[in-house]
């Protein structure tokens, strides 16, 4: 109880500090979804991104040098996704790491019972639980900027962190009830279903084809378009767009109206 006190008195006195004008020159250069959100929804993004950036430790990899410019653009990501949620940021999440550009990462790849096909793997980002999300600055930096393509990598190892939350990774974050439960494993389900039966037939998809790879990554794939292109999203995948609506509680669409 002591420590959730120090947390909120801390956290009062970063949102009521002025913001930080050089900061708010990333945000209008370097994050375009800064500049769809009404007033208020900027006022909430700046108060979660204070908190967001206070609270994690961040490490530039292989000579990238970890300025505000990097900061502000993550957390700003972060933080958006975050806004219908209650007081909540990322607790889970205590270390952010960022390289230049990909990076190349030990891979585990179980091809038998008892066989184990170990080697090397090119990333552009990682997730992991209890431990730090790894991006890519090169990947990341320009669908900060200009959003509209349905892919963002800070949208996609976060929504990682929020299948995480219960202690598994299989494309089902923690439900507010048992109806919203049911409803998020049919809609999913069915619309899991349908995008892997498009990339087994060669059609064409709104969604990546990455998603059909399993369905932990296809509710991050589902995230990074409705807050990406939100638009499109809606207009072929009406219920799968409510759904995430309902879970996110925001109507990312009319930002891009």
């Amino acid at each position: 109880m002591l420590f959730s006190w120090l947390r909120r008195r801390k956290r009062k006195k970063l949102i009521e500090a002025p913001f930080p004008p050089e900061w708010l020159a990333i945000l209008e250069e370097h994050v375009g979804h800064y500049r769809l959100l009404s007033e208020a929804e900027r006022e909430r993004l700046r108060d979660h991104l204070r908190i967001f950036l206070a609270e994690k430790e961040w490490e530039g990899c292989q000579g990238l040098e970890m300025n505000d410019t990097v900061k502000v653009t993550v957390s700003a990501l972060a933080a958006l996704m975050a806004l219908g949620m209650d007081d909540f940021h990322f607790e889970n999440v205590q270390t952010i790491l960022v390289y230049p550009e990909g990076y190349v990462a030990p891979e585990h790849k179980a091809i038998a019972d008892d066989l184990v096909l170990e080697g090397d793997a090119e990333r552009l980002g990682e997730a992991h639980y209890r431990g730090p999300v790894i991006l890519s600055w090169a990947e990341l930096v320009d669908n900060a900027r200009h959003p509209g393509s349905g892919h963002n990598l800070v949208f996609h190892e976060f929504a990682h962190q929020l299948d995480m939350l219960d202690g598994e990774v299989e494309g089902n974050p923690p439900m507010p009830d048992r109806k919203f439960a049911h409803r998020w494993n049919r809609v999913m389900g069915k619309e899991y279903d349908h995008l892997c039966d498009a990339v087994d037939s060669g059609a064409a998809t709104v969604l990546d084809e990455y998603g059909a790879t399993s369905p932990q990554e296809f509710f991050a794939v589902v995230t990074e378009c409705f807050f990406d292109d939100p638009y499109t999203l809606k207009k072929h995948h009406l219920k799968l767009y409510e759904l995430f609506r309902d879970y996110y509680r925001q109507d990312p669409a009319r930002w891009f109206a």
